[in-house]
């Protein structure tokens, strides 16, 4: 079983409209509510695949209440630890007219000490053959908390900034940055290197996100380079996340590098292809898996 672990999750809350003007009235086309958070959003991918998936995430209060009544509604296996804050909430913008997509995210409620003893022993009972842990650590988690519930197991570590750095403790065997975050966690402009710099602080493999250009993969095995057969127009809010669960279906079947890069990427654009973060084009999703190229670099 994969377990995704969501210590901030949220309730996203999506508006389009038709375009976004600073100083203006907008009147939404539609609003959608959905459970959210990284780690949901990668669970909701692998539901999608009809993969073997465990959802654990913190919920709090009214907003946290609404987020475990949607989880039901999807049918999705989810486990939430109860605290005491409000569960925070995403907004994300998208213009009908031009696909420009803009989110404001709330930092989340503080967790207590208890709440994420609670959420570390849920994990450890579900003793995942795969652990993804995703997004931001919440107000008042230990900061070394990924690589506590990491702590050696086959895992998939997609988050920035100092969780990233401490969770390499945790020694995962793949880390998941964009290239923006790699920079900024290594202070390398050369993504082959910084990659390089990560896996000597404990990652055994990192895979970098390059927007439209698909995939830089540096492993143990080699570096490679995925990329997409085209350019697609959507919602890239949930993109990484479908990454992450192509990343987290390969470990489980131990599958080789350019087959989990070419899913990594073909589940990406069939993410941005979908309405929301979580859902993804299946149809896009199995034409794209062979047009998908998969090349090696030469290390620099």
């Amino acid at each position: 079983m994969i377990v995704t672990v969501t210590p901030n999750a949220a309730l996203d809350v999506t508006y389009t409209v038709d375009g976004l003007v600073p100083d203006a009235v907008h009147r939404a086309r539609d609003v959608r509510h959905r459970a959210g958070g990284k780690g949901v959003n990668v669970a909701r991918v692998l539901h999608a695949l009809g993969v073997d998936v465990h959802a654990i995430a913190t919920a709090g209060g009214a907003t946290g209440s609404e987020l475990a009544a949607e989880l039901g509604a999807a049918g999705l296996a989810a486990e939430l630890v109860p605290i005491g804050g409000e569960t925070r909430r995403t907004t994300t913008v998208l213009s009908a007219v031009d696909g420009s997509v803009t989110l404001f995210n709330e930092p989340g409620p503080a967790v207590t000490a208890p709440e994420w003893a609670l959420l570390a022993e849920r994990v450890r009972r579900r003793e995942p053959e795969v652990l993804v842990c995703s997004g931001s650590l919440p107000p008042g988690a230990p900061p070394d908390g990924y690589a506590r519930l990491i702590a050696g197991r086959q895992s998939v570590l997609d988050t920035s900034g100092p969780a990233l750095l401490a969770g390499l403790a945790g020694r995962p065997a793949v880390v998941k940055p964009n290239a923006g975050e790699l920079r900024e966690a290594t202070g390398l402009d050369d993504l082959g290197q910084a990659a390089r710099e990560l896996m000597r602080a404990g990652a055994g493999s990192v895979v970098v996100s390059l927007g439209a250009d698909g995939l830089l993969a540096v492993t143990p095995a080699g570096t490679w380079r995925a990329t997409p057969s085209g350019a697609l127009t959507g919602n890239a809010t949930g993109a990484g996340d479908a990454v992450v669960a192509a990343l987290a279906l390969g470990l489980s079947r131990r599958e080789p590098w350019p087959e989990i890069l070419r899913r990594a990427v073909a589940l990406s654009g069939a993410a941005v292809l979908g309405p929301l973060a979580g859902d993804v084009d299946l149809a896009h999703y199995h034409r794209e898996l062979a047009a998908v190229r998969v090349r090696p670099e030469q290390e620099s």
